[in-house]
């Protein structure tokens, strides 16, 4: 499923956007497995890569013709001359700020007590969470390597994250629902709630934070150029998360057969990710060593690539 989000926005992206995807990839695979990197790194690391993407983009759109990217002019509708939407949505440009203002605060007074060494366990479930929310973009599976990052093995081992995925996945709503599992492995139905307002709560607090400003802002040149890089460089983050999860998971041939059977009905038969889910769930039981036994070898032996 994650293979499926990241094919369908890749083939969306122009020439600058897959340069600035591949990059971003390649940074998100590389501090996830050297050692040498710390794990919470990532929380640098990958808001830079989005403020440096949405750079290249603008830089990028000032060449005119001779750009990579394709820069499209804003649609019609709400604009900066038309109120209405603004008035039904009724939220001023001061509670914009103030709900901006709450976002900023609540982020700080978190991480600067965590790093002071407080030992309460719900406001590091929490702060991990909010951290996550506010500094990455896009949603999704993007959030992906930045939680195994945190969470792996600190709050559960590596297969424990993996199944709470699938889980996800066969549900319906938005992955960020995934939180709410992390959260319960960790600390039971407290943890869950808490890592669930952790992770929802920034997009939430931005979202009605920018609404009173969005119809100026869709307008500026520099803020939609922008806007293009910054969703490249996160997709890029999609990528990685479809070489580190396959990685995880893939350890026999049988889990390469259920990789490609899910794969095919997602992506090529359209099949919903609860089905598919289910079709992987029951394929994975009928060849195992419970039932068939088949493909019950390591992927990579020692006749190919030795895994490491």
């Amino acid at each position: 499923m994650v293979f499926k989000a990241f094919y369908a926005f890749c083939i969306k992206l122009d020439k600058l956007g897959q340069i600035l995807a591949f990059i971003s990839a390649m940074v998100a695979i590389w501090i996830n497995g050297d050692e040498r990197v710390p794990p919470k790194s990532s929380q640098y690391i990958f808001p830079t890569m989005l403020v440096l993407g949405g750079l290249a983009s603008f830089l990028d759109s000032l060449r005119g013709e001779k750009s990579f990217g394709v820069y499209k002019a804003p649609s019609a509708g709400w604009n900066s001359k038309d109120t209405r939407m603004l008035n039904r949505i009724g939220i001023s440009r001061y509670m914009g700020a103030f709900l901006f203002l709450v976002w900023a605060v609540v982020l700080t007074v978190c991480v600067v007590l965590v790093n002071r060494g407080n030992q309460n366990t719900y406001l590091q479930i929490f702060e991990v969470n909010f951290r996550i929310g506010s500094l990455i973009f896009g949603g999704g599976q993007v959030v992906l390597p930045m939680l195994e990052d945190e969470v792996v093995p600190s709050w559960m081992t590596k297969d424990q994250f993996l199944q709470g995925l699938g889980l996800a996945q066969s549900m319906p709503g938005p992955l960020f629902n995934f939180s709410a599992y992390l959260g319960a492995v960790y600390r039971g139905v407290p943890g869950a709630f808490v890592a669930w307002l952790g992770l929802f709560g920034p997009g939430i607090l931005l979202i009605f934070a920018v609404v009173p400003f969005w119809g100026q802002l869709r307008h500026k040149h520099w803020f939609k150029c922008s806007l293009e890089g910054v969703n490249s460089t996160a997709i890029g983050l999609v990528g990685a998360a479809c070489v580190i999860l396959f990685e995880a998971t893939v350890e026999t041939r049988a889990d390469a057969m259920t990789f490609v059977l899910g794969l095919t009905l997602a992506v090529v038969y359209d099949v919903s990710a609860p089905m598919v889910v289910l079709a992987g769930l029951i394929f994975g039981a009928i060849i195992s060593d419970y039932a068939l036994s088949l493909g019950q070898v390591s992927y990579c032996s020692s006749n190919g690539f030795v895994k490491p």
